[in-house]
């Protein structure tokens, strides 16, 4: 009966995918939530070792393997290693550069992750190592940074910061950790639904308020500024994210035979909770609009007061 070890188990990817398994027949799941020095004993005998959990237990994880003799090591990743860039191609291959952008740590730390899995399967010739890059993933009931964030527009954004976006349903990514397992992949493989969808469908489907567009400059200024304040939800080392493309090709792991079962609307759609705006008909929608927007330009001249006498204080103090 082959044994398969899942970190991260308590996830709500982990909790899914060890449905998953405990659903196939002659399979042995064994569920570890946190990572301890029983792991390489838990390890032992096992078949396959698939990482869900946090991206700096990597290391931990690949040493217990090691230690083990596992064959098959199944690590989740994130697309968010290639980084938010505006020369980035739509939609990113895997043969693209891993370049996170700086001071992001849930890219950064993946990237790292990444580069251990590179190092293990070097030194464990035969050892099938399969990274799974996913899309951001959306889980239905439950919040997210990806759902906090990137599923939900910014009350102020940049101009031209409508960049194509992707969203995988859970259960999408926990089926595609089970399908690595079973037809034993190695390599690396972006897990996304089938295309993109342009931003700005993105932020109609979201239906989380209203979005003002201000100019570039601003729009960043403004977005420090908030997080400072305790009034953003985004950390200014994540912005490029929702400003820049980074959405992924899907066309070598449906070359191994998986499929998506949701599309990028429908992961989003079902993720998002009920709101007054979308209750509201299209022309009231229109109606406050016009009111808020009014609103939203004395607010960024108010804003801009303040990082302009921020600014004058800083040269006076210098």
């Amino acid at each position: 009966m082959p044994i398969v070890v899942v970190t991260g188990a308590a996830t709500p990817l982990g909790r899914r995918v060890l449905a998953r398994f405990a659903a196939t027949t002659g399979t042995r799941v064994v569920a570890v939530d946190e990572i301890s020095a029983d792991l390489k004993r838990t390890t032992e005998g096992a078949d396959a070792l698939v990482h869900l959990g946090d991206a700096d237990d990597a290391r931990e994880v690949f040493e217990a393997a090691g230690a083990a003799a596992v064959e098959q090591v199944v690590v989740a990743s994130t697309a968010s290693v290639y980084g938010g860039w505006p020369d980035n191609s739509v939609p990113l291959t895997e043969e693209a550069p891993i370049r996170p952008n700086p001071g992001f740590d849930y890219a950064t730390h993946h990237a790292e992750a990444e580069r251990l899995a590179a190092e293990h399967r070097e030194a464990h010739p035969g050892v099938r190592v399969a990274v799974l890059r996913f899309a951001p993933v959306l889980v239905p009931g439950e919040e997210t940074w990806e759902s906090r964030t990137l599923a939900s527009p910014p009350a102020l954004r940049a101009d031209d910061a409508v960049p194509p976006a992707q969203f995988l349903h859970v259960e999408d990514a926990a089926s595609a950790v089970e399908h690595a397992v079973t037809a034993a992949l190695d390599g690396t493989f972006n897990v996304a639904p089938d295309g993109f969808v342009a931003g700005e469908t993105a932020r109609a489907l979201a239906g989380g308020g209203i979005s003002i567009p201000v100019p570039d400059r601003l729009g960043r200024s403004l977005a420090r500024l908030a997080w400072r304040l305790g009034l953003g939800s985004v950390t200014p080392t994540a912005e490029p994210y929702r400003t820049q493309p980074w959405v992924v090709a899907n066309d070598r792991f449906r070359a191994t035979g998986w499929r998506p079962a949701y599309s990028n609307e429908e992961a989003l759609v079902a993720t998002r909770k009920g709101s007054w705006w979308r209750e509201l008909s299209p022309k009231r929608r229109q109606e406050v609009a016009l009111a808020v927007s009014g609103a939203g330009l004395v607010a960024v001249g108010a804003a801009l007061v303040v990082l302009v006498r921020g600014a004058r204080r800083r040269r006076a103090t210098r």
